[in-house]
């Protein structure tokens, strides 16, 4: 290797000696807190002391500065180890990692981003090489940079899907500035990794994604900072065989120790045992500092250059306006990125692909590998991210959605084909529980526009909303029903359709507003006025827009969804209306698992078409009539 360099023996020596008081510490740390993962900080002390004091460069002092190196704890429960290298690197006080656990500390048992050096919150095992796939991507690929990432993985999390997802996609995109460490300590929480010490198997599958892979030494210092010199033409993978516990004797290499801080006793034993290891040097290692080559990047003015061009009573598909709402956004804003999962003639993000193709990423079917890319896209303010799929394949991704909630990610979702629509298709690939989803997820917005203007609206808005954005987009036409100078804001409905004579209020969305509209018409006939109103956002709900226009029509409302009974809007409306008294709330939704059809048929069948809304609305009328 004519570029790499041997360190020298006093480097060698600083390193071992950081990584013994990253055990020390570590081990401080959990006794303290009575409760963490020593064990597993131990095994990974020598991979982190040469990540953080030879290999990475980074500004220690400024962790999210754009062009340092990505690191990413995909093996959360480690956490102290974090910690304790930013305690080396002079950002943490020692004394801060006595709080660990605390309810008060922002050191939390697994990493979250109330510290700085943490980008993504890490912990439900498997997703980190995701999201180190998409910072990866954005800075081979958007920022055109220096910088690498740098992902270390536990041996047990190697059993998850999600992570073969993310080989497969850094091989495929052939994202040689990224570096997985597999920390192959043998043992998982109850029982031994499958695997266990066989490293040449890990070696022959990461081979067989396409990674190159090397086997070291996990606690040979020399050795880690060999593989790590290494030039890269594709994705690398340092397979290091580690020993987990290492420097507690009683519990190296031996179950029952997992999750478990050491006693006082046994901990004071212990430290005292590593402090006679560490020998005395005059050398004292700092980061070298990053390549100052990424662009800076402002997603302040994230904005539609013009209003929506569609006209009342024309025809389009929401999730066909998605696409060129996308596409148009993209025209004048330069970080707003697409991904897709094979779908993209079927979300139309394919319009934006066909117009920005160097801002588009096929993530292809593996719908929990492109929220985590998009969460690594989206991560230090890089990029606006869209990512579309079907509505129905959100669920399978649900975990990495409720992570990226947790890591306060800014990604922006949408599923098409939502509810009914899918029609002939059949329920697997109905979206009937995406509402419910989002809903619990603390940092969501739901936006479920009804047409091209809407869904226009709800795209720019999502752009600059913080957290977790879903849109809703259905499969068939449906007319514009907004004016193009329409103004549109989150939290904010619309009263689409009243009279001063009006008797009940019809909440509905996407479909349903349209069949509510054509039962409002229906119902006029027969001298009965209805006022319906269109949400725009299940969450946040306008919940003050609802109440007054139910007051008005005399406490009397009907919401109408293409979706389950459980957690859409109908339970949304529900909630609002909890404390509110003298209240008639009635709902339409689909209440069991349908079948195949076409979608006005199946609007029917399930009891949420125009004729069921103004039959339910009569009934209403006709018991309160009765009551009195």
């Amino acid at each position: 290797m004519e570029d790499y360099h041997k360190p020298d023996q006093q480097t060698v020596q600083a390193l071992r000696n950081i990584a013994n008081r990253l055990r020390i510490n570590s081990i401080k740390a959990t006794t303290a807190a009575g409760s963490g993962h020593p064990t597993s900080c131990c095994s990974v002390a020598e991979i982190m002391s040469v990540l953080f004091f030879h290999t990475m460069k980074y500004r220690y002092d400024d962790p999210r500065n754009f062009n340092n190196d990505r690191f990413i704890l995909s093996k959360g429960h480690a956490a102290p180890a974090l910690y304790s290298m930013w305690v080396e690197a002079g950002f943490l006080k020692e004394s801060e990692l006595l709080s660990l656990c605390h309810v008060d500390s922002t050191l939390e048992g697994h990493p979250t981003p109330k510290q700085q050096f943490v980008d993504v919150a890490t912990g439900s095992l498997g997703q980190g090489l995701g999201v180190a796939c998409g910072m990866a991507y954005t800075g081979k690929y958007f920022d055109t940079s220096s910088y690498r990432v740098y992902c270390l993985l536990g041996d047990g999390e190697m059993s998850e899907g999600a992570v073969w997802e993310a080989m497969s996609f850094a091989s495929y995109y052939q994202l040689d500035n990224l570096v997985a460490i597999m920390d192959i300590n043998r043992l998982g929480q109850s029982d031994p990794a499958p695997l266990q010490h066989h490293v040449e198997k890990y070696q022959k599958r990461c081979e067989a994604f396409g990674w190159h892979t090397i086997i070291v030494d996990g606690h040979s210092v020399e050795e880690l900072c060999k593989a790590l010199s290494q030039p890269r033409h594709q994705p690398t993978a340092i397979i290091a065989k580690t020993i987990k516990g290492k420097g507690i004797p009683a519990a190296e290499d031996k179950l029952g120790w997992h999750a478990k801080p050491l006693p006082k006793d046994m901990a004071e034993m212990v430290i005292k045992d590593l402090q006679s290891r560490i020998m005395n040097s005059s050398k004292h290692l700092y980061p070298p500092a990053p390549v100052e080559d990424s662009p800076p990047v402002s997603l302040r003015n994230i904005r539609m250059p013009s209003a929506p061009s569609y006209k009342p009573g024309e025809k389009i598909s929401t999730r066909k306006a998605y696409g060129m709402a996308l596409a148009k956004l993209g025209r004048y804003n330069d970080r707003v990125v697409a991904l897709d999962g094979d779908t993209n003639n079927l979300t139309y993000s394919e319009i934006f692909k066909n117009e920005h193709p160097n801002r588009f990423v096929e993530c292809y079917i593996a719908q929990q590998n492109m929220v985590s890319v998009a969460m690594g896209c989206a991560a230090r303010e890089r990029n606006v991210v869209f990512a579309s799929t079907l509505a129905s394949f959100f669920t399978r991704a649900y975990d990495q959605l409720r992570m990226a909630a947790i890591s306060e990610s800014n990604i922006n979702l949408c599923g098409s084909h939502c509810g009914l629509s899918t029609g002939e298709e059949g329920p697997s690939l109905m979206g009937l529980e995406d509402m419910a989803m989002f809903r619990a997820l603390p940092t969501a917005t739901i936006f479920y526009p009804s047409d091209g203007v809407s869904t226009e609206k709800a795209v720019e808005l999502a752009a600059t909303t913080k957290g977790v954005c879903y849109i809703r987009t259905s499969r068939q036409d449906s007319a514009i029903i907004y004016n193009s100078n329409e103004d549109f804001h989150v939290g904010q409905a619309k009263v689409v359709y009243q009279s001063k004579e009006d008797q009940v209020t019809v909440v509905a969305a996407g479909v349903t507003l349209h069949e509510a509209l054509a039962a409002a018409e229906h119902l006029k006939k027969e001298r009965i006025s209805v006022r319906v109103i269109d949400p725009f956002t299940i969450k946040p709900l306008d919940v003050k827009t609802i109440i007054d226009h139910t007051r008005a029509t005399r406490g009397r409302i009907l919401t109408v969804e293409d979706h389950y009974y459980e957690g859409g809007l109908g339970e949304a409306v529900s909630s609002a209306m909890v404390n509110e008294s003298g209240f008639s709330l009635h709902r339409l939704a689909v209440s069991h698992v349908p079948r195949s059809g076409k979608p006005h048929e199946l609007l029917k069948i399930y009891g949420i078409d125009r004729d069921a809304i103004a039959q339910a609305i009569r009934k209403m009328l006709s018991t309160s009539t009765n009551a009195k």
